[in-house]
């Protein structure tokens, strides 16, 4: 469904970032794997079957480094059929230890960096006639998480920019979708997890039932269960999905 067609990831180094290139590389898409770790973003791209993959760095807070690199991906790769908005950032703290620097910095990464990414990327769809957004956001996007103000508040933001975004594109064959992981099995829970744990005496192993308790299914989501959607709201058969904030979470949130 996705073959031949040029994708951006962004944040594609590891994580959930990793297993969505892994799932459209198996379809056959041509992939330019984006993010800040150029070593990280090679070894994968060197891993991947299809051999025409780009390992390309990026700041995607940045307006000029995210123009350089969505150049250079066309460069290499030719117009841009899809992009995956992955890169994003976690950190927490009491509102009131909410400094203004983590509150830009939240914002920045996971909001600015999919407007950026986005604009980066549309006007290739528009002139094909066709293309896919898939933002990758959050169910802090859909619901409140106390400690992690800031990073909510960017969430939710990228589920605002995905259903303007999508109502103006709509006619225009472009879908903009998003979806919005629970607790996944990356680097960000485990750091997580080892910080409630340092922070409360529990054990890492009580720390871990914790996150895995808001799920119904009272487990960790993994990586590869998010790149799946990601991979159908890329495909053809997903072209009437449209402007969908979409929990991947096990029913935290319905």
């Amino acid at each position: 469904m996705n073959r031949d067609r040029h994708v951006v990831v962004t944040g594609a180094g590891r994580g959930i970032g990793a297993a969505i290139a892994r799932v459209l590389a198996a379809e056959g898409a041509r992939l330019t794997l984006m993010g800040r770790s150029l070593g990280a973003l090679r070894r994968l791209a060197a891993e991947l079957p299809g051999g025409k993959h780009a390992a390309v760095p990026v700041d995607v807070a940045d307006a000029a480094s995210v123009h350089a690199a969505f150049a250079r991906s066309r460069d290499e790769n030719g117009a841009i059929a899809a992009l995956v908005n992955n890169a994003g950032q976690a950190e927490s703290a009491p509102f009131a230890k909410t400094s203004i620097e983590l509150w830009n910095r939240m914002l920045a990464v996971n909001l600015t960096g999919s407007y950026l990414c986005a604009q980066a990327a549309l006007p290739d769809m528009l002139a094909a006639g066709r293309g896919r957004i898939v933002n990758v956001a959050s169910t802090a996007g859909l619901v409140g998480y106390a400690y992690v103000t800031a990073y909510t508040a960017a969430k939710h933001g990228v589920i605002g920019l995905t259903r303007a975004l999508a109502l103006e594109v709509a006619k225009k064959g472009v879908t903009v979708n998003a979806v919005c992981p629970g607790y996944t099995e990356t680097d960000i829970l485990r750091e997580s997890i080892a910080n409630v744990a340092a922070k409360t005496g529990r054990s890492e192993a009580e720390a871990r039932a914790s996150f895995a308790a808001s799920n119904p299914q009272g487990r960790i989501v993994q990586p590869e269960e998010v790149a799946d959607a990601v991979r159908w709201l890329c495909s053809d058969s997903a072209g009437a999905i449209n402007g969908q904030a979409i929990s991947v979470s096990g029913g935290e949130t319905t």
